[in-house]
């Protein structure tokens, strides 16, 4: 089955002030998953790009530690709709 964009749901997100996203989707109602990344920067321009995660700092791990209890109970909420 090929992946169909229309079916995939974003439920939440998270940003860390370096530029770290963390979002938590869902795929054509099933089980909720926590996608961690891409990673936000400034080009020389002025614009806005993005990168693969890659390294995280030990900043970056506490506050994707501290958000465990949010992302659990966002998680619990949702309840998947396939077998």
């Amino acid at each position: 089955m090929a992946y169909e964009a229309e079916k995939d749901k974003e439920l939440k997100s998270w940003k860390h002030k370096a530029g770290l996203y963390l979002y938590l989707y869902q795929y054509n109602g099933g089980a909720p998953k926590v996608q961690i990344g891409p990673r936000g920067y400034t080009k020389a321009d002025g614009s806005e790009g993005f990168g693969k995660v890659g390294r995280l700092s030990l900043e970056e791990m506490g506050w994707l530690f501290g958000l465990k209890d949010e992302i659990r109970e966002a998680v619990k909420s949702v309840k998947p709709s396939k077998k």
